[in-house]
């Protein structure tokens, strides 16, 4: 399948990109590089051995975007792109409301006037919210996210759901958890602009010099050691979630939407995932104790037995691995991805 890839050259998308070609596919990718590097591009063909095809604008311009899907000859599309920090989205809402929707409303409307059905949507474990029983389940309502950029998510699953109730769309929402590490080569890793907003790049940055310590926020939860627990998926089972996702849609033409959790159906703690990184780099990891934040939940994790069921999927990498691989990517590249 040619498959547009939105956002490819971003941590989850370039990964997917690699996998899109080992698994036969040809992926084009359309990036506004507004969080992610321009040098992404090159390190991709390089570990495929392809030219990637590039696109660079906003696809909130919909006159690009439509002439993109005029010459592009798409079977699908993979939709990554958009603005991704929970606690910036409540500084900037509006941006956020903004620049996830009008992306995903101009995408939208190019697929439908040039034919192109199929889409897999990069959703998030957030749309649950914080009343959702653990493990998280697919077919939990009323979805309620506690973010602004939660609520982006909620907003485009459904917008996306309810088109493909009219039969224009053939729709995958997948919701994944914490995805970390990197690809094995070290070559394509996280590579956040500013301060990581996540665990991982910042213990990997601590590790590599970057940063002096690390702040764990709460010690005090209902926890084995207190620290919150979140369900952690290598980036490259991932990748590899959304590949089976988009080739379960091929194969089933008459499924309209369906939404699949992408984890690892394990809590792991702040702590240990500390104590993990550490033997994995040869580094100690100074952190200190700090208040808790507002909003941050206790423990949550993924029920993904449908995605295990329905598409052959599951999380097969451990912490150590994540933990190991990371630190391949940092280590080789402290100060991420050359401009």
């Amino acid at each position: 399948m040619r498959v547009l890839v939105t956002g490819g050259a971003g941590y989850i998308g370039s990964h997917t990109v690699v996998q899109l070609v080992a698994a036969g596919h040809q992926p084009v990718v359309v990036d506004s590089f507004v969080n992610s590097r321009p040098s992404v591009i090159a390190r991709l063909e390089e570990l495929t051995g392809e030219q990637i095809e590039t696109h660079s604008f906003d696809l909130r311009d919909a006159d690009k975007t439509s002439a993109l899907f005029a010459e592009g000859g798409f079977d699908a599309v993979i939709h990554f792109a958009g603005l991704k920090a929970v606690g910036e989205s409540s500084q900037i809402p509006l941006e956020y409301y903004d620049n996830n929707l009008g992306a995903t409303f101009s995408l939208v409307e190019a697929m439908r006037r040039h034919g192109v059905r199929t889409i897999v949507f990069s959703s998030s474990a957030t749309v649950y919210g914080e009343a959702a029983p653990v493990p998280y389940v697919e077919d939990y309502e009323p979805l309620a996210a506690s973010s602004p950029y939660g609520r982006t998510k909620v907003m485009q699953e459904r917008i996306l759901s309810d088109v493909a109730a009219t039969g224009e769309l053939q729709v995958a929402l997948l919701r994944y958890f914490n995805p970390v590490g990197a690809h094995p080569s070290g070559r394509i890793g996280e590579d956040p602009q500013g301060v990581p907003n996540n665990l991982m790049p910042f213990i990997a940055q601590v590790a590599v010099g970057r940063r002096q310590r690390l702040q764990v926020f709460g010690d005090d939860y209902p926890t084995p050691d207190g620290t919150p627990l979140r369900d952690y998926i290598h980036v490259e089972d991932l990748a590899a979630g959304h590949v089976a996702a988009l080739e379960h849609l091929a194969a089933h033409p008459d499924l309209a939407v369906r939404a699949w959790n992408l984890g690892g159906g394990r809590g792991t703690s702040v702590l240990e995932m500390i104590t993990a990184f550490e033997a994995a780099s040869g580094r100690p990891i100074p952190y200190e104790i700090a208040p808790r934040r507002a909003g941050d939940l206790a423990a949550f994790w993924a029920d993904a037995t449908r995605a295990e069921t329905e598409l052959g999927w599951r999380a097969e990498r451990t912490i150590e691995q994540m933990c190991a691989d990371t630190w391949r990517w940092q280590s080789g590249n402290p100060q991420g991805y050359p401009g």
